[in-house]
């Protein structure tokens, strides 16, 4: 590898070390777009959900969860 290869190298590392980072929703979007894999979306709601009932079923909102 040349020195030149090396600084180019370096210099594109840099610059995408100096962007902006994505969310890791946008993160996992662009890899459920680009890698096809829409099979992992069903799963990822149903984690997601069950996730968020037990934080709230944790809280002062049981009671109000019961009747549902």
């Amino acid at each position: 590898m040349s020195e030149d290869e090396k600084a180019d190298d370096t210099n594109e590392f840099d610059r995408l070390a100096a962007e902006s980072r994505q969310s890791l929703p946008a993160e996992f979007w662009y890899f459920l777009k680009h890698n096809k894999k829409w099979w992992l979306l069903p799963i990822i709601i149903v984690v997601v959900l069950l996730g968020i009932l037990v934080i709230v079923g944790g809280s002062g909102l049981m009671p109000f969860i019961y009747p549902l």
